[in-house]
């Protein structure tokens, strides 16, 4: 009998998680070759400023977390922090949990998870109606080894960039996810929705007395999950019209 954990890492959707997480692998790599730097400079080694980026694999969390470790927070509040900044991977992961397929083992579900970023959270949200495990591994590969080299590289040339090239390599990031997004706000309607929505509810809560008060990292959870919930209403109101 073929040995099912092996056959995982050659079959056809795993290639295809490979192709689909190339561009992904791109951008990480510049944005981590960023951090790497950084850390190096704020007087982290390599090792930890690596181990950071193979053990968390978040962006504005590592950002954060490192600013804190170096202003000496606690570990109580770094938590806290880190927690709150990456508190979309949990309704990004609730979301992709409905499109795996029944059955799945609960070790492969947590392989995944630690996978989930908001790239290849877009990526297996749009490419695919099921995610299996054998795409999902595929998917999260390259940018898993180009965040990790990013940073390993990154870390070694911390003194030959200028601080100027240095910030601006940090757009990197967002341009991606704006590429990433585009593409099927112009084909679907509802993505459409969503995401005016989502951006009205963040421009108000920045606008109105009170709510303008709520800190960044909340006022965009809020806004994300009025959005989402908007969507899931109008999407199931077309599907019972339908019916």
């Amino acid at each position: 009998m073929q040995n099912r954990s092996s056959s995982t890492f050659v079959s056809p959707t795993y290639i295809n998680g490979l192709k689909a997480g190339f561009p992904i692998a791109l951008g990480y790599l510049v944005v981590s070759f960023t951090f790497g730097m950084t850390a190096c400079l704020s007087g982290f080694t390599i090792f930890e400023a690596v181990f950071m980026s193979m053990s968390n694999v978040t962006s504005a969390g590592q950002f954060a977390g490192m600013n804190l470790l170096i202003a000496g927070t606690k570990y109580t509040e770094l938590l806290l922090t880190v927690g709150i900044i990456n508190i979309r991977y949990l309704l990004m992961s609730t979301a992709l949990s409905q499109k795996i397929p029944l059955g799945m083992p609960l070790y492969q579900q947590l392989i995944m998870a630690f996978g989930v970023t908001d790239e290849t959270f877009t990526v297996a949200s749009v490419e695919v109606e099921t995610v299996t495990f054998s795409y999902f591994m595929g998917l999260i590969t390259l940018p898993y080894l180009g965040w990790s080299a990013g940073t390993f590289f990154g870390s070694l040339m911390d003194n030959f960039l200028s601080p100027s090239m240095q910030s601006s390599a940090a757009i990197a990031l967002y341009c991606m996810f704006i590429a990433l997004v585009v593409p099927p706000m112009k084909h679907q309607r509802n993505i459409r929705k969503v995401v005016f929505v989502t951006m009205f509810i963040r421009l108000m809560m920045l606008i109105l007395p009170i709510v303008n008060q709520i800190s960044a990292g909340y006022s965009i959870i809020i806004a994300a999950c009025i959005g989402a919930l908007y969507g899931a209403y109008t999407d199931s109101k077309q599907k019972m019209e339908v019916i």
